[in-house]
């Protein structure tokens, strides 16, 4: 037998309003690949992200009527350069998150800060001079570095 392959396809987000999270998510500039009454999807780099009433999402699981949580993981975009991240935040700020942590430089020797989107779901946007990031955004991981 072999075992699932390392990877996560899709990243779905609980929300109370599903129209106020899409106009959050669209005023950030995303565009989504599909949309209906109950759901959205946005295309990522080798990623989706989905947007689902909190209620259904708890349904869908098999578990409806529990009060879906937020906050306990957090969601990352890296960027090329500390004025992007700053940038990034900006908009985001401009789009109605909260702010949680202006970016700033951070003890592992990169630039980070935090926001919560509407639903109070937790973002990171970071520049991390030892993960460079291809043309298209993505991030490969490189390879750890043996102190001999």
């Amino acid at each position: 037998m072999t075992l699932p392959a390392q990877r996560v396809t899709l990243v779905t987000l609980g929300v109370a309003d599903l129209a106020r999270a899409r106009r959050f998510y669209e005023d950030l500039g995303w565009k989504p690949h599909e949309a209906h009454d109950e759901v959205a999807f946005y295309q990522l780099n080798g990623i989706a992200l989905g947007l689902f009433g909190m209620e259904d999402l708890a349904k869908d699981q098999g578990r409806a009527g529990v009060a879906l949580g937020v906050g306990g993981m957090t969601l990352a975009q890296n960027f090329p350069s500390e004025a992007e991240v700053d940038a990034a935040f900006d908009v985001a700020l401009s789009a109605g998150a909260k702010p949680l942590k202006r970016p700033e430089k951070v003890f592992w020797g990169g630039y980070s800060g935090y926001y919560a989107d509407p639903d109070g779901h937790v973002w990171e946007v970071a520049c991390n001079p030892f993960w460079p990031l291809a043309e298209d955004g993505s991030l490969t991981l490189p390879e750890p570095t043996t102190d001999d």
